[in-house]
């Protein structure tokens, strides 16, 4: 019975001491106004910045779009303006 435990414990000897299921290494994103030198971002353009609101019309987090600082401003900043002359909803109905 007590091989039983031990032959257990051996097996998993060969997966990484730091090795979690739940948290795994993701890549890191990388900023899509960054690598792309000919993409520009225009609040006229309600096509280009779905991609940065999610469904009910809140603007994504750095974190989920992979954006860096400075263009996350400017996402911000195009997504207010699109809001404000109406191209973007504030909000959607559910």
């Amino acid at each position: 019975m007590a091989d039983k435990k031990n032959n257990k414990r051996n097996n998993n000897k060969n997966m990484d001491e730091d090795y979690n299921p739940r948290f795994r290494k993701q890549r890191k994103k990388v900023c899509a106004l960054c690598s792309d030198k000919n993409f520009v971002l225009d609040y006229k353009n309600p096509e280009q910045l779905r991609k940065f609101i999610n469904d009910k019309g809140k603007i994504l987090p750095r974190r989920t779009t992979g954006a860096c600082a400075k263009h996350q401003r400017d996402i911000t900043i195009a997504v207010k303006r699109a809001r404000h002359i109406a191209i973007l909803p504030y909000a959607t109905k559910d």
